[in-house]
């Protein structure tokens, strides 16, 4: 539903992403341009949880195998996936996807 012009915004947008795991405790922190988003969390455990748009929302990451982060966002599913340098994460909501795959620098 957003203007092309928007989507291409959208995809022409580089982030950086710093992921620090220490046991069960994560801290992910995704600077795009000037915003910064830091979200912290342990695995299993309530936290809450900012999401693009500056909401905050209650959520519980769980972790499948040892290297994919699950979580579900006031209706959003969360699965960020780690594999050597590359790094995917897929949101869904209803029938619409987003997928972004960022390499490690």
């Amino acid at each position: 539903g957003l203007p092309d012009e928007q989507i291409q915004k959208g995809k022409d947008i580089k982030s950086v992403s710093e992921i620090v795991q220490d046991g069960k405790k994560f801290k992910i922190t995704v600077t795009t341009g000037s915003k910064v988003l830091t979200n912290e969390f342990t695995i299993g455990e309530e936290c809450e949880m900012e999401m693009l748009t500056g909401e905050k929302v209650k959520a519980i990451v769980q972790m499948e195998g040892n290297n994919k982060l699950v979580a579900s966002l006031k209706g959003v599913k969360s699965v960020t996936e780690l594999n050597g340098d590359t790094i995917t994460n897929t949101m869904t909501m209803g029938d619409l996807t987003y997928k972004r795959i960022s390499k490690r620098i």
